[in-house]
C-alpha cells in the first residue's frame, strides 16, 4: 500500500519497534489499513542490539500463574494478553515463518542463527505481507485532539495524517541513541495520562571502590551475590555476572537493580559477592589450607590459581594485605582467615545505578489503570490504544520484556476493527 497524503487510514501506529511493528502486522491481518510510523530511518533498531545482538525473543518459562512472579503486582494486567498470545505462540509465530529458533539456559529462546537481523527479516515480512504502509524519517510536531479523541496527527513538515484508530507504541527512554527518547510521554501527559515514574530498570552498576577498574571484563560464572542495607539483606541472586570499567553488570546484576535503584533512594546499599556458594567459611577454610600444606615451600602469590580466576588473583592478595612473596606455610591463621572472608563476602559500594544509556528497560510509564486490559484501548482517549514498553510494565532478562511487546502489541492489533 502506497503511503497517501489525505487517506483516512483504518489504523495508524506510531513506534516502529516491536510492539508497534507486531499491532501493525495484526491489525492487517485482520483487515485493518495500517500505516506505520518511525522516527528513524529504519524500524526496530533497538531490537537488533537485544540479547547482544542475538535477540532473546521470549522465554518458554512463562505461564499464567507466575505473571507476577515475574512482572511484579502489574503482571495480572497481561492475563488477557497472554493468554491470547503467549511464549509458544511467539515460537510459532516465528516457526511457522521459516525461523529456525533453539532454546537455551534459563529457558531463553533465540533465534538458531544468533541473528537478530533474522528475526527482523520474519518481521519485516510480516509487514509486507499484510501490506502494511511504512513511513520512516517522520518527526510528529503535534497529536491534535477532537472531542476526547485523536482527530489528526501534524508532522514537523506541516503534513497533516489521520486514522480512524491510533496505537502508540513509542517505547521507553533506555538506549536513547536507538530513538527511545521518551516522545510517547509528553504527547500521552497532553492528552491526560497519567505516567508513573519512569526509571532505568535492568541498568548496570556504577561501584564506588577504585580497585574495581582493575577487574574489568572479568566475567564470573556460579557465583551468588546478595545486596545489603543497613546490615540487612534485601535481595539475593545466583548465576552470572561481569565486571566492568566502573562496577558490574551482567544478569544477575541487572535482574537485582530495580531494587538496588530503591534502595539508593534511602541508604547506603552494599554488595556482597560469594565466589565459592558451594562451600562453608568451614569448608573453604579447610580446602585452603589443604592447599597450602600441597604449596608449603611455595609463595603466596602462586597458591591461589585453583581457586580464582587469574585476573582476580591479584586484587585478593592486595586487599587481603599479605605479602605476595610470603611463604604460605607462614601464614597465620588470622590471615587465612581473612583471605575466606574475600572469596566469602567480597564487599563492594554501589554508588549509582548507570542511567537509561545503559540500562535494557524503562520501568515506570502509562498507567495501567488508564489501559483496557482485554484490548490495550486507552481509558481517556476512545480511539487510543498503547503497547510495549510505554506501559508501566517491566520484568527480569531472560525474553520476559520482548514477550511484553509481542503480547500486548498483538492484543491491540487484534482490536482495532473492534467497535
Amino acid at each position: 500500500m502506497r503511503y497517501c497524503i489525505g487517506m483516512i487510514y483504518d489504523l495508524i501506529v506510531i513506534g516502529g519497534g516491536p510492539a508497534g511493528i507486531m499491532a501493525a502486522g495484526r491489525a492487517s491481518e485482520t483487515g485493518a489499513n495500517v500505516l506505520l510510523l518511525e522516527k528513524n530511518s529504519k524500524i526496530a533498531r533497538k531490537l537488533l542490539i537485544t540479547g547482544k545482538g542475538r535477540c532473546n525473543i521470549t522465554n518458554t518459562g512463562l505461564n499464567l500463574k507466575n505473571l507476577t512472579d515475574k512482572f511484579g503486582s502489574n503482571g495480572k494486567f497481561l492475563l488477557t494478553g497472554f493468554n491470547e498470545f503467549n511464549d509458544k505462540d511467539i515460537v510459532k509465530f516465528f516457526e511457522e515463518r521459516k525461523l529456525k529458533i533453539k532454546v537455551t539456559r534459563g529457558e531463553r529462546v533465540f533465534p538458531e542463527s544468533d541473528l537478530s537481523s533474522d528475526v527482523l527479516k520474519v518481521l519485516e515480512d510480516y509487514l509486507k505481507q499484510g501490506q502494511v504502509t511504512i513511513k520512516t524519517n517522520v518527526v510528529i510536531k503535534s497529536i491534535i485532539l477532537k472531542n476526547n479523541l485523536i482527530d489528526k496527527i501534524i508532522l514537523n513538515n506541516q503534513l497533516e495524517l489521520r486514522a480512524t484508530k491510533y496505537i502508540i507504541a513509542t517505547g521507553g527512554k533506555t538506549y536513547p541513541s536507538t530513538g527511545s527518547t521518551g516522545d510517547g510521554y509528553e504527547w500521552l501527559i497532553k492528552m491526560g495520562h497519567f505516567i508513573v515514574e519512569t526509571k532505568p530498570a535492568l541498568s548496570p552498576l556504577i561501584i564506588k571502590e577504585g580497585f574495581i577498574k582493575e577487574l574489568e571484563g572479568l566475567s564470573l560464572k556460579n557465583v551468588d551475590i546478595s545486596v545489603y542495607q543497613n546490615n540487612k539483606k534485601i535481595d539475593s541472586r545466583f548465576g552470572e555476572a561481569l565486571f566492568t570499567a566502573k562496577g558490574v553488570s551482567g544478569p544477575i546484576i541487572l535482574d537485582m537493580s530495580k531494587n538496588i535503584g530503591k534502595a539508593l533512594t534511602k541508604k547506603e546499599v552494599k554488595l556482597k559477592i560469594d565466589y565459592k556458594p558451594g562451600l562453608t567459611f568451614n569448608d573453604l577454610d579447610k580446602r585452603i589450607q589443604n592447599d597450602f600444606k600441597k604449596f608449603n615451600k611455595k609463595i603466596f602469590k602462586n597458591c591461589l590459581n585453583n581457586l580464582a580466576p587469574k585476573k582476580l588473583i591479584p586484587l585478593i592478595i592486595k586487599l587481603s594485605k599479605i605479602s605476595p612473596n610470603k611463604k604460605v606455610s607462614f601464614i597465620t591463621k588470622e590471615e587465612r582467615k581473612k583471605l575466606v572472608h574475600l572469596f566469602k563476602s567480597f564487599e563492594l559500594s554501589v554508588e549509582c545505578l548507570t542511567g537509561f544509556d545503559k540500562a535494557i528497560i524503562t520501568s515506570g510509564g502509562v498507567s495501567l489503570k488508564e489501559i483496557d486490559p482485554k484490548t490495550m484501548q486507552s481509558k481517556i482517549i476512545k480511539n487510543l490504544y498503547l503497547a510495549g514498553e510505554i506501559l508501566d510494565l517491566d520484568g527480569p532478562t531472560g525474553g520476559y520484556n520482548l514477550q511484553i511487546c509481542w503480547s500486548t502489541g498483538w492484543l491491540a492489533g487484534s482490536n482495532i476493527l473492534n467497535k
